[in-house]
């Protein structure tokens, strides 16, 4: 066995232990087809006031620009499908922000294979990446076989579907490099008949400005009166164009102890949170994404899902 294909099979043995559920390795170079389509999709304003997605636009296609000398992107996907969810009755938060923040339990996982790639293979210079920069995450795990990227812009296997988290690390030594797989989503257009807001615009093709996820974390300003009576009950995020694909039927439940959610959090109903009191949010939500949108946008939130439609 060859040193790339030794140090290759280790890294993918290591990343399986730490919980991943797949890992993945592309060779780090510029994303030729990319750079047209998010060009496109910045042109067109679709990423709404993110204004930091227009940053750094040649270190997002090109991660040997991001982390000087890089050779290999290693693509790793990690389980968060709850076993239990939320009451029915209730204003709901996306399965993803259950448990504790993915960038802390992320993270560590990602030091912990690097110190291990150290050790194993020597002197590894790498950077971790868990959603924190200019990174394209579904373009690479799909450049490196581990799904394709659907019709809802998420990346979907055949597998488990597509409720996980992506995350890389980018490194200086060669590998051996997994091929893309085929593209499964055939005619189903369940994704594109089932956004509330009609997000998804074409195949393939989402507006940010115009998903219930944009509106309820990253908007700073009040959410615009048109989409009143749109949004499903959605407090935070939105999981709609996951929950009605068919290749999600095989999600099976995590088992990372940290995405387990507060039992109150699965109990609470509409009432309950329309009563919510910042220290019950700080209680449920101590190490959560949720915190990101604050007590303040998560009631913002709440009083827009009470009103009528316009």
């Amino acid at each position: 066995m060859n040193l790339k294909t030794r140090h290759t099979q280790l890294i993918k043995t290591e990343a399986k232990r730490l919980g991943f559920l797949s890992c993945g390795i592309s060779k780090a170079q510029f994303l030729e087809e990319e750079a047209p389509r998010l060009e496109k999709w910045l042109n067109n304003n679709m990423h709404g006031e993110m204004h930091y997605m227009e940053n750094h636009f040649d270190k997002r296609l090109d991660p040997t620009k991001l982390v000087e000398g890089s050779k290999s992107v290693i693509s790793l996907l990690l389980n968060y499908y709850p076993e239990e969810k939320q009451n029915v009755n209730s204003f709901k938060i996306s399965k993803y922000a259950y448990g504790t923040d993915y960038h802390f339990v992320i993270k560590d996982k990602l030091k912990s294979l690097l110190n291990f790639i150290q050790e194993e293979i020597g002197e590894v210079d790498g950077r971790a990446f868990v959603d924190s920069a200019p990174v394209l995450d579904k373009a690479w795990a799909a450049k490196s076989g581990l799904g394709w990227i659907g019709k809802n812009s998420n990346l979907l296997t055949q597998q488990v579907g597509s409720f996980y988290f992506i995350a890389e690390l980018i490194v200086d030594i060669d590998l051996e490099y997994d091929l893309p797989t085929t593209d499964h989503c055939g005619t189903c257009t369940k994704c594109i008949d089932a956004c509330p807001t009609q997000a998804i615009t074409e195949p393939y093709v989402v507006d940010g400005s115009k998903c219930i996820s944009y509106f309820t974390i990253e908007l700073k300003e009040n959410i615009p009166s048109e989409f009143k009576g749109q949004f499903d009950d959605w407090m935070f995020g939105c999981d709609v164009c996951q929950d009605v694909c068919p290749w999600n039927r095989f999600s099976k439940p995590h088992n990372e102890p940290l995405f387990n959610p507060n039992p109150e959090l699965l109990s609470m109903s509409k009432k309950d949170w329309e009563e919510i009191t910042e220290d019950v949010f700080m209680k449920i939500f101590k190490n959560s994404a949720v915190k990101r949108t604050k007590f303040s946008g998560l009631i913002g939130n709440i009083d827009f899902l009470k009103q009528e439609k316009p």
